[in-house]
């Protein structure tokens, strides 16, 4: 798995966790305190996530960081 393809399939990972919650971007990024396109850059895998801001994901979405990076 390249770089990209692994900042894409985490992004999918959080906004699919995202979606089952009821959120909308807006609504994660203000939990997680990002403006709304550095989540929106994250959910599209064009950013390389820091663990900071995956725990802070995490933390607002109720679930381990763990579930964010699995990707079996």
């Amino acid at each position: 798995m390249t770089d990209s393809e692994l900042y894409i399939a985490i992004g999918k990972k959080i906004k699919s966790i995202r979606e089952e919650k009821g959120l909308t971007q807006q609504n994660l990024a203000d939990l997680c305190e990002f403006e709304k396109s550095n989540l929106s850059r994250i959910e599209a895998g064009k950013t390389n996530i820091t663990i900071k801001n995956l725990y802070k994901i995490s933390k607002a979405l109720g679930v381990q960081i763990k579930s964010l990076v699995d990707l079996s």
